[in-house]
């Protein structure tokens, strides 16, 4: 099984650089990096985990700069987001950021994506909340069309490209949909995405044959559907659940830390990469 790590880098945080570099020493699989643009201090969306707003989310590093940083100084670490709010971007845009990443890297990028919680965050770039997600699905098409091998124009919904020459192209265009079990997140996926990316991998045991069984109804191949928990607080017996569910890849998550205690929780998850536990 390949462990991956997710945290939230700020300014106050261990480095893009120096993390990346310490994560590929210890055989880590890769880093993801999650996205918030701002925080509105007039918020009533309520947090999802409940209490207070951790104060980390009001100061997160852009993710595709960091893991620009990281690409650099690394040769094998893989690099994702976890999640982009692809919402709240212009598609056109977005596409070469992705793009230029993958190639810059080698084929390492992963595209986590996700639909939102915080409202006012998502209302500030005019995006409807109530039509979101058909939003991101809508600006998936247009970025797919401007991966294509030949020039496609994408007339959508919500917006439109001409066939344009759009390069860098994405050497794996790995797409993994973030957000909670249920038929419209898993027809998402089944349409425009590889697998998924279930929030702190609770219910696995009864959502995955579900997902499964939306997966080969679509027509897509069984064993491409990739499933992958995120922000995971490991265990051996957890790692080894997962293992029996078919799960190749799970994300744990690192505190928002500096340097040297998010170093000593690196040295507490190598365990798992070594295979302490049986999950490896």
């Amino acid at each position: 099984m390949r462990i991956s790590v997710t945290i939230f880098l700020t300014d106050e945080t261990i480095t893009p650089t120096r993390l990346a570099r310490e994560l590929e020493a210890r055989g880590f699989a890769g880093l993801y990096l999650p996205e918030h643009t701002h925080i509105p201090v007039e918020r009533v969306t309520p947090y999802p985990a409940g209490g207070e707003l951790p104060r980390e989310y009001g100061r997160t590093l852009d993710p595709f700069v960091a893991l620009g940083q990281a690409a650099a100084v690394t040769e094998r670490l893989g690099l994702g987001t976890g999640i982009t709010l692809v919402a709240q971007h212009d598609p056109i845009d977005l596409a070469k950021q992705i793009a230029t990443l993958d190639h810059l890297s080698g084929g390492r990028f992963t595209l986590g994506l996700g639909f939102g919680w915080n409202v006012e965050e998502a209302a500030d770039h005019g995006v409807e909340w109530r039509t979101r997600r058909e939003l991101v699905r809508d600006r998936m098409a247009l970025m797919q069309a401007l991966w294509a091998d030949e020039p496609t124009a994408y007339e959508g919904e919500f917006g439109s490209v001409r066939a344009s020459h759009a390069y860098p192209k994405p050497v794996q265009k790995r797409t993994l949909v973030g957000g909670a079990a249920g038929p419209k997140l898993f027809s998402h996926i089944c349409e425009y995405a590889d697998g998924w990316l279930p929030i702190g991998g609770r219910g696995l045991t009864e959502s995955l044959p579900v997902l499964r069984a939306a997966w080969s109804d679509a027509g897509r191949d069984p064993d491409a559907l990739q499933v992958v928990p995120y922000a995971v607080f490991p265990n051996p017996g957890k790692l080894a659940h997962y293992a029996d569910l078919g799960i190749e890849e799970v994300v744990v998550q690192l505190p928002p830390a500096g340097e040297g205690e998010t170093l000593k929780a690196l040295d507490e998850y190598a365990r798992y990469v070594q295979g302490d536990g049986g999950s490896v």
